[in-house]
């Protein structure tokens, strides 16, 4: 009994490191972007006034749209964190599914916003109107490029680590506007060469950049939320898994479902009929324990044991 208590304390020890560790990198993932997209909005939307570029305007827009972005990844993030209770015996992880909807429903209002700006003023026909940027704003997409491109990397570094959807989103949040940074770049450069409506054109590709990782992240936050199947291929090597584990006959039947960035799996499998109770309970427990040491993102498995047909 000691020794069990001994393991139960090392146990718990390390996972408050691990939650220590955890919320140090939620917590400095959220203050980079947020203090990052600030600053950068901010230069963004001084170089497109001053510069007089629509294309650049969208864009800030598209960064200050970040700044909220990472605080909802930041809030989804720390609450799915949180530990089963009462009320939710099933845990929170969840929530990280309902902020990536957030931020896939803020990317499309942002897409479609910048696409009308830019539709409407190449639609006009008036293009003698339409002002030529000046050097400022291709100064700005240049800058953003590589400030998105490094926050993008830097974000999706820790979300791997964190195995966090909504970070992931928020990564590809930074990714979409150094792409349209690209597209700022292109028509602004087009338009200083004597194509004043390249800026406009530009901002209609910024549009289809966003509305296309809008689609992606709403996709996987949907499917993550409807218990989706993880897939036959992830299914199978849990079948194999578990046909090599000892004492185990054969499985009858396995099926996984997506619980925000975790699995459960509810599983059958056969022992052999003459094995007394407490040997089969055995069983089921060392392939639960195995299933989850061997597989990090499950989070329960369901055993049910059925009697060997032999």
């Amino acid at each position: 009994m000691k020794k069990s208590c001994s393991n139960a304390s090392v146990s718990a020890g390390n996972s408050k490191r691990a939650n220590v560790n955890e919320n140090v990198i939620i917590s400095q993932v959220s203050a980079v972007g947020i203090v990052g997209n600030v600053i950068l909005t901010a230069f963004k939307l001084f170089a497109g006034i001053y510069g007089k570029s629509g294309a650049m305007v969208s864009d800030a827009v598209h960064s200050l749209s970040d700044v909220f972005a990472t605080f909802i990844a930041f809030l989804g993030v720390k609450l799915s964190k949180k530990s089963a209770d009462k009320a939710h015996p099933y845990g929170h992880e969840r929530i990280e599914c309902i902020a990536s909807m957030l931020l896939g429903v803020i990317l499309l209002v942002t897409g479609l916003g910048i696409g009308k700006v830019g539709l409407e003023n190449i639609l006009s026909g008036d293009y003698a109107k339409l002002t030529v940027p000046g050097v400022i704003a291709l100064i700005a997409a240049v800058v953003s490029i590589v400030v998105k491109e490094s926050m993008y990397w830097y974000t999706r570094h820790y979300a791997k680590i964190l195995d966090s959807s909504a970070f992931m989103a928020d990564a590809w949040h930074h990714r979409s506007d150094a792409f349209s940074s690209i597209g700022s770049l292109i028509g602004i450069g087009g338009a200083m060469l004597g194509f004043p409506v390249m800026d406009s054109v530009a901002s209609v590709v910024i549009c289809l950049f966003i509305l296309k990782v809008a689609y992606d992240v709403l996709k996987d936050a949907l499917a993550k939320m409807l218990d989706t199947s993880c897939g036959e291929a992830f299914e199978q090597e849990l079948t194999d898994f578990v046909k090599n584990q000892n004492e185990v006959v054969c499985v009858d039947e396995l099926h996984t479902r997506m619980f925000g960035n975790k699995v459960y799996v509810d599983l059958e499998l056969q022992v052999d009929r003459n094995k007394p109770l407490y040997e089969a309970h055995a069983i089921a427990e060392a392939v639960h324990a195995g299933m989850e040491e061997k597989f990090p993102n499950i989070k329960h498995v369901m055993v049910h044991v059925n009697p060997s047909n032999i």
